[in-house]
């Protein structure tokens, strides 16, 4: 009997110790943590962190667009190299004499770079049409018609017509020139229209705008004959050049005047019979002989 008491007793003391180890399972697990066996530690590796493993993505600068990164074989880009542009190539310039030549003043005259019928000759006067043109485009002042001045004219011009290249040559303004004009070949030259007609038997071949000097250095009237013709003349009184000159009376003579050209009629020769149009006295330097007569009126 007193055994079966004492084995009851055992079992029970068993029995609640076992529930005590349920109980404390449970609140073990109620908080979250993990039960490990002893010396678990010692098999476990640590926890990885930043500093137990080499970097092995690329710093920021290589990283790619979109997430990738650079290869280490890659290379730089190379910026295709540029070649530089060639010169403009001069297409016309001073003392051409040409139908090109003549659609060029005919086309800046289109465009008000130009104030007088084309000569087909290029001279100062073409020259500094050319320059105000550039000028006004920007373009580098030279005076040439390069490649680029002629694009860009014909640009902003239209063909010319066949007037506007060869206009018929100017009339003198008096209704009948003078009478010594009327037979041979003779420069005949208006003070009252400050014109110059070349007359071959009656006929006017050309004529062309001209100035007389002031009152102080009047240019001489009457009938002479040139004596003497220089193309590149330069005045030993005055140290000025005169071009094409045509000597009929001492050192009074025809030429052409950059200064008429420039100034028109607020200026003055030095006796002299000025010519603007540069092209027109060239040509008319070709055609006229020593010996031919000279006839200077009102």
């Amino acid at each position: 009997m007193r055994r079966t008491r004492t084995n009851r007793y055992a079992r029970g003391v068993r029995t609640a110790a076992a529930a005590a180890v349920g109980v404390l399972a449970l609140a073990t697990l109620t908080a979250g943590c993990k039960v490990e066996k002893v010396g678990a530690a010692e098999n476990t590796a640590p926890p990885a962190t930043a500093s137990s493993h080499p970097a092995s993505s690329p710093p920021a600068d290589d990283a790619k667009p979109g997430g990738g990164t650079a290869s280490p074989s890659a290379t730089p880009s190379r910026t295709p190299s540029v070649r530089p542009s060639p010169e403009p190539r001069t297409l016309m310039s001073v003392g051409d004499r040409s139908k090109r030549v003549r659609e060029l003043q005919a086309r800046l005259r289109q465009i008000g770079h130009f104030d007088r019928s084309p000569t087909g000759y290029y001279g100062t006067t073409t020259v500094a049409s050319v320059q105000s043109f550039q000028g006004k485009r920007g373009l580098a002042r030279t005076g040439r018609t390069d490649t680029v001045t002629w694009e860009r004219l014909l640009a902003m011009t239209r063909k010319p017509t066949a007037k506007e290249l060869d206009p018929p040559a100017a009339t003198p303004a008096a209704a009948k020139p003078d009478a010594r004009c009327l037979t041979g070949r003779v420069l005949c030259i208006s003070k009252n229209s400050r014109t110059l007609s070349w007359m071959i038997d009656g006929r006017v071949v050309s004529s062309m705008d001209v100035r007389f000097g002031s009152q102080y250095t009047p240019t001489r009237e009457g009938t002479f004959s040139v004596y003497w013709k220089s193309r590149h003349h330069v005045s030993t009184l005055y140290d000025s050049p005169m071009p094409y000159a045509m000597f009929f009376s001492g050192g009074q003579a025809v030429h052409y005047s950059s200064d008429f050209a420039a100034r028109g009629y607020s200026g003055a020769s030095h006796g002299c019979v000025n010519v603007r149009d540069e092209g027109k006295i060239a040509s008319l330097f070709d055609q006229v002989r020593n010996g031919d007569k000279v006839v200077i009126y009102w």
